[in-house]
Order: C-alpha cells, then sequence, then structure tokens
C-alpha cells in the first residue's frame, strides 16, 4: 500500500438561498498514525500523512524520549489496511539509553489510570515542572507581527483546504524558515519541532507562529522544544498562560492585523511606544 494523498476532492451539494448545485471542494485527509518503539505502541494520533518523519522526531523530542536527532536510529513508515481504512506506523528504534528509559517508563504504566495525555501515568505526571528558559532574546513587535502576517503564504495546504492548522518558526535573521500543516494543533507543532531538530536549528534563537489557539499542551511543548517565544492566532486557557509564566515563556497571542496582546514576559518584544487601550 502506498501512502494517501493529504488531499481528497469532494463535491458537495451546495445550498444558496437562490437553490442548490454542485460544487467542488478539496478537504484535507485524515489518518490514524501509530508511533510505535521497539514494536511497542506508545500513542495512535489522528494526523495529516505528510512530514511523517517530522513527526515522529518532533513528537519523540516533544514526549522527552529524545533530545537529540541521532537518538533515533532508525524509522520505517509502514502503511497498512485496518478495518478498509489506511492506517500508518512509524516505526522507530532509539539508541540503547533512551530504548531502556523508555521501557522503564512503560512498566510504570501499566495498570495506571491514564489521564488523556500522551504517555502520562498520572495527573502529576500531567502537571509536572516544565524546564526554566532563561533566554535573553529580544524581537521587534512590528516585525514578528509581519512574519505572522506571512505565514499564510507558506500554508500550501490550507490555501486549498482552509482546514488545516499550521506551526512556522520565526528566524529574526532569515524571516520564516520552516512552515508544518496538519489537521491536529499538537501534530504540526510536534512537526515544526521535529523539522528543526532534523535541520540543526535551534529553536532558542527565534519564534514559534501558531495558527490555533494556545492550550496547556502548546505550551509544554514549547517549553521542551527550548523556545521562549510564542505568537499565536488564537487566545490562550488560563493554565496555559500560568504554565508560560512559571516556565519563563513569552506568550503573545490574539494577533490581528493590527497587532497582537503579549500576556507573560512583554520584555522580549520591543515595542517602539505603548499606547494605552481601555
Amino acid at each position: 500500500m502506498t501512502l494517501p494523498a493529504p488531499l481528497l476532492t469532494s463535491r458537495p451539494l451546495v445550498w444558496r438561498e437562490d437553490g442548490a448545485a454542485r460544487g467542488l471542494r478539496h478537504i484535507p485527509e485524515e489518518t490514524a498514525v501509530a508511533l510505535t518503539y521497539g514494536r511497542a505502541t506508545y500513542a495512535v494520533m489522528m494526523a495529516t500523512p505528510t512530514d511523517l518523519e517530522d513527526f515522529a522526531w518532533g513528537f519523540s523530542r516533544n514526549e522527552g524520549l529524545i533530545t537529540a536527532a541521532d537518538e533515533i536510529t532508525a524509522c520505517e513508515i509502514v502503511v497498512r489496511d485496518v478495518a478498509g481504512e489506511v492506517a500508518i506506523e512509524l516505526r522507530l528504534d532509539l539508541a540503547g539509553a533512551r530504548e531502556a528509559a523508555l521501557w522503564q517508563r512503560q512498566r510504570r504504566l501499566l495498570g495506571a489510570t491514564g489521564c488523556g495525555l500522551c504517555g502520562m501515568e498520572s495527573l502529576e505526571a500531567a502537571l509536572a515542572p516544565l524546564p526554566a528558559l532563561a533566554s535573553e532574546i529580544r524581537l521587534d513587535a512590528a516585525t514578528l507581527a509581519g512574519a505572522m502576517a506571512g505565514l499564510g503564504a507558506g500554508q500550501m495546504l490550507n490555501r486549498q483546504t482552509h482546514a488545516l492548522h499550521a506551526a512556522a518558526f520565526f528566524d529574526p535573521e532569515r524571516g520564516i524558515v520552516a512552515v508544518r500543516e496538519d489537521v491536529g494543533r499538537h501534530n504540526a507543532l510536534d512537526k515544526l519541532a521535529g523539522a528543526l531538530l532534523r535541520a540543526g536549528i535551534a529553536p532558542a534563537r527565534g519564534a514559534v507562529l501558531l495558527t490555533s489557539r494556545v492550550s496547556v499542551e502548546m505550551v509544554q511543548k514549547l517549553a521542551r522544544m527550548g523556545c521562549a517565544v510564542l505568537l499565536a492566532v488564537s487566545a490562550p486557557t488560563g493554565l496555559a498562560l500560568r504554565r508560560a509564566e512559571r516556565a519563563g515563556i513569552t506568550l503573545a497571542a490574539v494577533a490581528r492585523a493590527d497587532g497582537f496582546e503579549i500576556f507573560t514576559h512583554p520584555a522580549r518584544i520591543v515595542i517602539e511606544r505603548e499606547a494605552h487601550v481601555a
């Protein structure tokens, strides 16, 4: 079997006030993707079947299973038929020490009550302290806003479907250097993390741009990536703000054509003048 195409063509019946007619629409594919380590399944995600190697490396990094690209020693993409649907298995092998740590972690999971996050054996594990980021990076507010405004140009799949999230990395010297898309916002960020890890790009030197809301999982992934600045289109949750504050992450959101709102650690974003907003 071959990998499914990321986009499908549909002919929906389109109703308008003046009548109905057949239309044409591109829609994104959604595929079950299992991430396995040593042939043991760690997680199954519903994802867009693109940039799968980036997804494998980024998910592994953001789950804390690896810290460097070469700690994944093999990655095989296996396409399967499951109940008449195409499914994908990412078969990963880890370097010796990492594999041993993973097996120890999996033994702790046996019989535990999960909290709904991948690989978490308890609520305490899900809310464990994040690495504290002490970055001294400074980014110009107008330049950052311009980067967000230009993100759409790199969303190749979303331009056709209007149904995918994107995560991008902005380098103050080079602009946007990587964009990854997915039906899942978490997956898009994992894919971006993997792309940066495999390319040897340090997340600490720039900012992550998101087209989605900012929930706590997104902040936790950013902290594990080592990126101290986040700008998103939609608003954050309260828990995301508290976690970002404690982790030393500059969280800016509600990005619009005329600016954005900075919720935590604003000193990293340089503003020429400050206006008072009622």
